[in-house]
C-alpha cells in the first residue's frame, strides 16, 4: 500500500517538475530534427526515459534535465536513421511552413509591405538557422529561445562551460555571415 503512495507522489511531481517544459522540449526537437513529426516521436521517448528515469532526479529545476534528455534522444534517433540509410531531405515546401506554424502566434500588422518584411526576414533567419552545425544551432536555440544559462547549457550538452562560450561565439558568426550574405546579393536600385 505504501509503495503506491509513493509512486503516486513520485508522478505527481513529475507532472508539477517535468510537464510544464514541454514546449521547450518540442522546441529544442524541432530545432534539431528539422521535421515536425519527428519532433514530435523525439519527445514522446524523451518523457519515456524521463518517467523512466525519474526517480533518480534530484532538485527542482528539471528544465535543463528535460532538455539534456531531449537532446540525447534527439541525437539517439538521428544516428539511428543514419545507421538505416532512411533520412529524408529536409523539404521546406512540404515540412517547414505549417512545421513553424503550428503553436505560432499571429498578429496583424498595420501594413502589407510590414508584414512581407517582416514574413521575409524570419524565414531568412529560420533558414540560416536550420544550416547551421547542429552544435551550434543547438547552443543558440538553447540560449536565445530558450534563455538557459551558460551553465544549463554546459549541463543539457555535456560539455565545459568554455565550450558553450566557445559554441555561442561562433554560432553567432556563423548566422550574422549567413543572414548577411543575401543582404549583398541583393539589388537595392540605387
Amino acid at each position: 500500500m505504501g509503495d503506491g503512495l509513493a509512486d503516486e507522489a513520485q508522478r505527481a511531481r513529475f507532472e508539477r517538475l517535468v510537464l510544464p517544459h514541454a514546449d521547450a522540449a518540442y522546441s529544442l526537437a524541432f530545432w534539431l530534427m528539422r521535421d515536425a513529426a519527428q519532433a514530435e516521436d523525439a519527445v514522446q521517448e524523451a518523457y519515456l526515459r524521463a518517467f523512466r528515469f525519474f526517480a533518480a532526479f534530484r532538485g527542482e529545476n528539471a528544465r535543463p534535465w528535460l532538455l539534456g534528455i531531449v537532446r540525447n534522444t534527439c541525437y539517439d534517433l538521428l544516428a539511428a536513421e543514419r545507421r538505416s540509410g532512411c533520412s529524408e531531405e529536409f523539404d521546406e515546401f512540404n515540412h517547414g511552413a505549417e512545421a513553424i506554424a503550428q503553436g505560432a502566434v499571429v498578429s496583424f500588422p498595420v501594413n502589407p509591405e510590414a508584414a512581407a518584411i517582416e514574413n521575409a526576414e524570419h524565414e531568412l533567419l529560420r533558414r540560416s538557422l536550420r544550416a547551421l552545425p547542429v552544435e551550434f544551432r543547438e547552443a543558440l536555440v538553447l540560449r536565445e529561445f530558450h534563455e538557459c544559462s551558460y551553465r544549463e547549457i554546459a549541463a543539457i550538452a555535456g560539455v565545459p562551460l568554455g565550450t558553450v562560450m566557445s559554441r555561442l561565439s561562433r554560432g553567432r558568426r556563423l548566422l550574422l555571415r549567413a543572414l548577411s550574405v543575401p543582404c549583398k546579393d541583393e539589388d537595392t536600385g540605387t
